[in-house]
């Protein structure tokens, strides 16, 4: 790889040591980018993100939360957090979230989460409008490498979730989630699509109306 004070190819992954990606993530034109490292190799993401790409991060994180609050799960979310296992890997996944036990797991002055200290995520969500491929395949892999639980994949095109349970550093894909069992996934692809339709504004009563009978079927 050329010395890296030289411009990076962006939204591509670049061959590179962790040394050289240290060096890349602290050059301050990039202190607004996504960056991932795997396997020899980074990812800087620049590409700014759209209204489509920014409201299903939010409804789907909303929805999440909103899941454990009816139903008394406990859990804390982080949008953009570094997950770092140090000279081996690291991610800035869109939504994180650390549910039950682990919910109070990490301190609240910590900047980025030690994976040789902390565990990772029990969740893990990427927004995919222009890097469905890559959300897929190769950080699909990154998350296995650091131990999440499970990966789920929000295709902003088509207004589908596509989820992976991971276990013993491989996934398999999932029709219902494992660390949330009760909460379907046909309910969070009516709110993606319900989402693109007029009547926004109504959406949020809509879920918590759904939310609340699974609550009362529990």
């Amino acid at each position: 790889m050329p010395k890296v004070k030289t411009k990076l190819p962006t939204d591509e992954w670049v061959t590179a040591t962790w040394d050289e990606y240290i060096e890349a993530i602290s050059d301050r034109a990039l202190e607004n980018a996504k960056s991932y490292y795997y396997k020899g190799q980074l990812r800087i993401e620049m590409t700014p993100q759209g209204y489509d790409h920014s409201y299903d991060n939010s409804l789907i994180g909303y929805c999440v939360q909103l899941f454990g609050g009816i139903t008394g799960i406990a859990m804390s979310a982080v949008t953009n957090c570094t997950f770092r296992l140090s000279n081996q890997a690291e991610a800035q996944p869109d939504l994180a979230f650390y549910i039950g036990e682990n919910a109070e797991i990490i301190p609240p002055n910590t900047t980025i989460v030690d994976l040789n200290i902390y565990p990772p995520p029990d969740l893990v969500i990427e927004i995919a409008k222009t890097s469905l491929s890559d959300d897929i395949g190769g950080k699909r892999m990154l998350y296995e490498q650091l131990g999440v639980r499970e990966y789920w994949v929000v295709n902003v095109v088509r207004a589908l979730l596509i989820a992976f349970a991971i276990a013993d550093g491989g996934s398999r894909q999932i029709t219902q989630s494992q660390v949330l069992p009760n909460l379907p996934f046909s309910l969070l692809e009516e709110a993606l699509r319900r989402g693109r339709e007029s009547g926004r504004s109504q959406l949020y009563s809509w879920l918590i109306g759904q939310m609340q009978e699974i609550g009362n079927s529990q």
